[in-house]
């Protein structure tokens, strides 16, 4: 057994895979191609729910078992108005892991989930809530830093590292956010995770169903070129988006302003405003992602965009993912 897989072995074990190393869901594009090749590299794929009906859902399950006989996971937005039949049907295809974002989970979930014999996932930007999961019987845990792209909370990976992974040992911990190179990877193996969620880097390969134009702009992109939006107005709470930086972001503040004025003279309240301001990122995500449109879409990335340089096979990407891993654990122990 060599050091990476002693490190790993948690992670591995938990996830049923050969390499401890999950893919971020990300919305329209961690579909059925993506994920089984993932899956099939001895990779974790996740499916992005995200906005998808529960028959969606149903359909993109029963195509991605089709393209692999691995395990991977479902991922599920805590605010989705169908919550409770998305979890349906994860237990109907006997889904083994789910993931919950965007928030603690509502009332049930937990039991609901876990009831069905799946491993149960959350996302912990901060110790507190990490420990209250834990608490309320979660399995696993992804801590995720600023450096992510899509919806990001305020503090790095690296910070969180510290924070969390000596003070979670119950359950496997998997840090995510500016994970690019294997050497990052078997750092924070050193350190106490169980392994490791990358986006970017897949985001961009081979099988990403994703536009042409928006793998090329991954390719053309620095770290620096991958920016977190601003919160304009302190009455519509903006969870910030880091995305590559163009006239789409720059028309996202020009919405907030026009959100903002619409709710000064009445015309819509709070919670009609920041929901146009989810809208306005799933429309402008797609029209990237989908349609190809680089200059008014949402490219959102995170900052190892940087380390994106070509299109690559999924399995290269793991590949070279585990023996830069790998070299770097000999280096040091030499």
């Amino acid at each position: 057994m060599t050091r990476l897989d002693a490190l790993s072995a948690r992670g591995r074990a938990f996830l049923g895979t050969d390499h401890a190393i999950m893919a971020g869901a990300m919305t329209w594009v961690s579909e059925r191609h993506l994920v089984s090749a993932i899956s099939n590299a001895g990779g974790f794929g996740v499916i992005a729910c995200g906005a998808m009906t529960p028959e969606m859902l149903d359909t993109e399950i029963a195509a991605t078992r089709a393209l692999t006989a691995k395990p991977f996971g479902v991922n599920l937005i805590t605010l989705h108005p169908k919550m409770s039949e998305l979890i349906d049907i994860c237990a109907k295809h006997g889904v083994g892991h789910v993931v919950l974002a965007g928030g603690l989970p509502p009332g049930g979930a937990i039991e609901r989930i876990k009831a069905s014999g799946a491993k149960l996932m959350c996302f912990a930007p901060a110790l507190s809530l990490a420990k209250k999961l834990v608490r309320s019987g979660i399995d696993g845990l992804v801590i995720e830093g600023s450096e992510a792209g899509g919806h990001i909370g305020p503090v790095s990976t690296s910070v969180l590292a510290q924070e969390i992974l000596p003070a979670i040992r119950d359950v496997p911990v998997f840090v995510a956010g500016g994970i690019g190179r294997g050497s990052a990877i078997a750092a924070y193996l050193e350190m106490g995770a169980s392994g490791v969620q990358l986006g970017t880097r897949f985001a961009a390969s081979l099988e990403s169903v994703a536009h042409e134009n928006f793998k090329k702009a991954f390719i053309r992109a620095s770290a620096r070129d991958a920016v977190a939006s601003v919160q304009l107005d302190p009455r519509l709470p903006v969870i910030p988006v880091r995305a590559l930086k163009n006239a789409g972001s720059e028309a996202f503040a020009a919405k907030q302003r026009e959100i903002a004025n619409l709710v000064d003279i009445g015309t819509l309240d709070l919670a009609a405003g920041q929901l146009e301001i989810e809208r306005y990122w799933a429309g402008a995500l797609r029209r990237a992602v989908v349609d190809g449109d680089t200059v008014t879409g949402s490219l959102m990335a995170g900052q190892s965009v940087g380390m994106v340089t070509a299109e690559l096979p999924v399995a290269e990407i793991i590949a070279e993912l585990v023996a830069e891993a790998e070299a770097a654990l000999s280096s040091r122990a030499a």
